[in-house]
């Protein structure tokens, strides 16, 4: 079964959304899923360095209050799929191509769940500004790639028209939140649906359209 995973990777529903999808493949375990991870930029106009995390909070969500609101209510939903969210280590919100590139990058290389894996926890564990090149040439090769090469992609503007171009794409089908989940390009979930969720899709899926009995 093909997965397109339209995300993210500052993108804390994603990281959740991508946890409860395991879990719910876990469920069916003779289910052979095939994901490809498809860009979006929740930010796209940041500027290539990122932005000092406390001013774009206040710019986007306002008071402190609200903030607490929804980090509260993310670390409850974490919790749930053994993701301790740990939002006072970010420092920085980054611009997200060079994350998104070096994504195609590892999916070249067969590792794009790990690496997407690895990017989540670097942001929203470690704290670490996965905007900066040489922190994901780094990530890189935690992942097992070279770390070395992986740094002269990223210097290089491979990948990055078709990482925008995949992300206007996205946006002209009428995604404009994400996680979005699309099941052999033909059936569409958008958020961080629970497990049991996409049971009943899985089922509509694998008998061509038809529900299950």
């Amino acid at each position: 079964m093909h997965i397109d995973i339209v995300s993210d990777v500052v993108c804390p529903w994603c990281f959740i959304g991508k946890r409860r999808l395991e879990k719910a493949l876990a469920l069916r375990p003779e289910i052979e899923a095939e994901i490809t991870w498809r860009p979006f930029q929740l930010n796209p106009d940041l500027p290539p360095e990122g932005v000092e995390r406390r001013a774009y909070l206040a710019a986007k969500f306002g008071g402190n209050a609200h903030v607490e609101r929804i980090y509260a209510n993310l670390a409850e939903a974490g919790a749930t799929v053994d993701i301790p969210f740990a939002f006072d280590r970010i420092r920085r919100t980054p611009n997200t191509c060079d994350a998104h590139r070096l994504l195609r990058y590892a999916g070249a290389e067969g590792s794009a769940d790990a690496m997407m894996e690895a990017l989540f926890r670097a942001y929203f564990i470690d704290g670490r500004d996965i905007g900066d090149r040489a922190v994901l040439a780094a990530i890189a090769g935690e992942v097992g790639l070279d770390a070395d090469e992986a740094g002269a992609f990223l210097a290089s503007p491979a990948e990055r028209e078709q990482v925008l171009a995949e992300d206007r794409g996205a946006r002209r089908l009428g995604i404009s939140a994400v996680p979005c989940f699309v099941f052999e390009r033909q059936y569409a979930v958008s958020g961080a649906q629970e497990p049991e969720f996409f049971l009943p899709v899985f089922d509509l899926v694998r008998n061509g359209g038809q529900p299950s009995s």
